[in-house]
């Protein structure tokens, strides 16, 4: 029959396994990480001592033991804190665990009284998963995944609502609230509810861990690191995805195309550094000129792309003269606007989605678009014909 001793000893075991779980996550860059790996070891340090009750000094079974056991939840709760980017109130943490450890000294060696001082433990265990909860489900709005956080809410609510029934009931049985029930049983209950409660939140911590690492892997996959703007392959799944509902709905779909003019003298004179700078600005003043439901991507060096859902030749032409007219920059504009402070102009070719046609078409004929406009001297706008004919190319 399971007694209280195993029962700690395998959740100490799990801990050991979530300790381990955590170390292959430590070069993650997932914050929390190092507090939740504070909080599983202090576990697996203060687990066996309660399993020792008896046979070592009751000074390590019960103050040390439980002050550890304080640490866990409060290093759980700034694991939390820090993975949701909100400041960790160690003054008040500290303040907490020094609280808690002197109530249990006083509940031994004042007033010695076991049911009393598992109510202040689980009052203490039961306000910090509390905190627990309150700070993941007021971050779950903003969460990359909500199952995670999901998962997270409901395990330290639950924990917390364990800890309350717990205090709860051994409270009424010290005060004779309630008819007796067996000690041993009553214990059993409890621990055989508290073994999963630190492998389970801390395993609502390794999966918003995974989440945070998968949505920086999938941004970093389909943002440009340098300005932020859409990857060439995160454009064109949009542009794909758009022109399959274009073709669903026979809605107006157009494509300009366009790049720094003389980036390469850019770089020449005021260095690479410099010319970096311009992309940024130019993806900044892109995004301030463009519609919130339209798209810029960079597609590479200094080509950049903007797809304009829902829009005919006429006004993709005059959408992309706007925004010739925006991103150009004189000398004396540099002088006094700051930013990459250098002057320079933009080129750009306009075409339109045709029926049956591909993204990748569509793209050709606006790169045609834009050759035309740098032959033609630059710092202007050019829209692609309906075919791939080169002669009916115009301004």
């Amino acid at each position: 029959m399971l007694s209280a001793a195993s029962l700690l000893l395998v959740m100490m075991a799990l801990s050991a396994v979530m300790l381990l779980v955590l170390s292959s996550l430590a070069h993650s860059g997932a914050r929390g990480i190092r507090e939740w790996l504070g909080a599983n070891g202090l576990a697996v340090a203060a687990l066996p001592l309660f399993a020792a009750r008896g046979h070592i000094p009751d000074v390590l079974s019960i103050e040390l033991a439980n002050t550890l056991l304080i640490g866990t939840s409060v290093m759980m709760l700034a694991g939390f804190r820090r993975h949701l980017g909100r400041s960790v109130p160690w003054p008040a943490l500290g303040a907490c665990t020094v609280a808690g450890a002197a109530t249990i000294a006083a509940l031994h060696y004042g007033h010695d009284s076991t049911a009393l001082r598992i109510v202040a433990m689980s009052v203490v265990h039961a306000g910090l998963c509390l905190a627990m909860g309150v700070a993941v489900a007021r971050a779950l709005p903003a969460a990359p995944r909500r199952y995670p956080y999901l998962f997270t809410i409901a395990a330290a609510f639950g924990v917390s609502a364990g800890m309350i029934a717990r205090g709860a009931a051994y409270l009424a049985q010290a005060e004779g609230w309630m008819p007796p029930i067996d000690e041993p049983t009553l214990g059993l209950v409890f621990f055989s509810l508290g073994t999963l409660c630190m492998p389970a939140l801390t395993l609502g911590a390794v999966m918003m861990a995974n989440a945070e690492i998968i949505a920086r892997a999938t941004y970093a996959a389909d943002h440009d690191h340098l300005t932020g703007a859409p990857s060439r392959r995160a454009f064109f799944a949009a542009a794909e995805r758009e022109r399959a509902r274009s073709g669903r709905t026979a809605a107006p779909m157009s494509l300009l195309l366009f790049d720094v003019d003389h980036f390469k003298r850019v770089n020449d004179t005021w260095g690479h550094a410099v010319g970096d700078r311009v992309l940024v600005e130019i993806v900044a003043r892109t995004r301030n000129a463009l519609r919130g439901q339209d798209l810029c991507g960079r597609l590479g060096g200094e080509e950049f792309a903007a797809l304009l859902p829902d829009t005919g030749p006429a006004t993709a032409l005059q959408a992309a003269e706007r925004l010739r007219v925006a991103l150009q920059r004189s000398a004396q504009d540099a002088q006094v606007a700051g930013g990459a402070g250098v002057p320079y102009t933009v080129s750009i070719g306009v075409a339109t989605l045709a029926p049956g046609e591909t993204v990748a078409g569509l793209l050709s004929r606006a790169d045609l678009a834009l050759y035309a406009a740098k032959a033609a001297g630059r710092n202007r706008v050019m829209a692609a014909p309906a075919t791939q004919d080169p002669d009916r190319l115009r301004a």
